[in-house]
């Protein structure tokens, strides 16, 4: 997938020094890139249990996530300045040498992975998926995790779909202020990296998931308010936003997904991964096209007002659901049954 994803993009700045760059190729390169990323996060998922012993497993996504946000920090700061001092197709060429990197360094990888079932022995695709949606709709920690997810996912579709525009457009910030808000957003995440598993060790799972999807409603609470007149005034408040919403996000993906992997066997947990996948993708998918008619309806500010929304519907549906009285993640067996519940039964 690194590899493939490299590949996509530097097809980009291939064609801009060609001439023959278009808008559908770009469409394009995006679309297959997303397929890609897909897979490697499933793949990516499913992998870190057979790796790290399940009751570490907060402490390794967090270490995990702690990497990617220092990554991003330094990227955002940089993306910038890199498109106004190469251009943006360089830029590109620079980000697709960053997956050759990736690739290279898990090639490095010498923990042996037990082999797939023979090709005899597979169920088919169809059968597959039927498994990893039975398992998630039939946990209620699962189907709970996976409602605050979906909400994460719609806040973040409408962010997509209007936070650049607003910033460039309706507060008139130029591409190196705004990468070096983002920037900040990385620090944040690192923030929220770090501290998550020393906030589940001491408040309980159940209680961090649900507070972070609150915060994460407050710091996009503050994009809208954003005065276009005062400029100091809406970089601070943008800045607000990547600090408390990507700390949060980050405390929530962090616990959020090794519960996941905790609950389900190593040979069913790239079925429940894809099963998540799926209902984030597609929610954040109707968030981002209900994002963009109403900024073209009733203007950017307008369709900012509804991202917390999302994140407010999430800690709902964690509130409501048995996650809220998750403690402490229970080893389990690779194939044994999911578990114990926060009320001693089953999951």
């Amino acid at each position: 997938m690194d590899l493939g994803r490299a590949a996509l993009l530097g097809s980009i700045p291939l064609a801009a020094a060609g001439g023959w760059l278009t808008l559908p190729q770009v469409f394009l390169v995006a679309t297959l890139a997303a397929i890609l990323t897909t897979f490697f996060d499933v793949a990516d998922n499913a992998y870190l249990p057979t790796i790290v012993p399940r009751r570490d497993l907060v402490r390794a996504n967090g270490a995990l996530a702690a990497t990617h946000s220092a990554v991003e920090f330094v990227a955002f700061g940089v993306a910038g300045f890199l498109v106004d001092l190469l251009t943006a197709p360089l830029a590109i060429l620079i980000d697709a040498g960053s997956f050759i990197v990736s690739a290279v360094t898990l090639g490095t990888i010498r923990k042996p992975e037990p082999p797939p079932p023979p090709a005899a022995d597979r169920e088919p695709v169809m059968r597959e998926i039927a498994e990893g949606l039975r398992l998630v709709t039939h946990d209620p920690v699962l189907r709970g995790l996976v409602g605050g997810s979906m909400g994460l996912a719609a806040m973040w579709g409408i962010f997509g779909a209007t936070w650049l525009l607003f910033a460039t457009e309706e507060l008139g910030l130029e591409p190196a202020i705004i990468g070096v808000i983002a920037a900040l957003g990385g620090f944040g995440s690192l923030l929220g990296a770090l501290l998550a598993a020393r906030a589940s060790a001491r408040y309980g799972l159940g209680r961090v998931v649900i507070a972070s999807m609150l915060f994460a409603a407050l710091g996009n609470a503050l994009i809208p308010l954003a005065p276009a007149g005062l400029p100091l005034v809406a970089v601070a408040l943008l800045i607000g936003q990547q600090l408390i919403g990507d700390t949060a996000v980050t405390a929530f993906d962090v616990t959020e997904v090794s519960v996941r992997q905790a609950r389900v066997g190593n040979r069913q947990l790239g079925r429940v991964n894809a099963t998540v996948r799926v209902a984030v993708v597609l929610a954040q998918l109707v968030a981002t096209l209900l994002g963009g008619l109403v900024a073209e309806v009733v203007g950017l500010r307008a369709a900012a007002v509804l991202a917390p929304l999302g994140a407010l519907l999430g800690a709902a549906a964690l509130w409501f659901s048995p996650v809220r009285g998750l403690r402490v993640i229970e080893p389990r067996s690779d194939e044994g049954t999911p578990a114990e519940g926060p009320a001693g039964e089953p999951g």
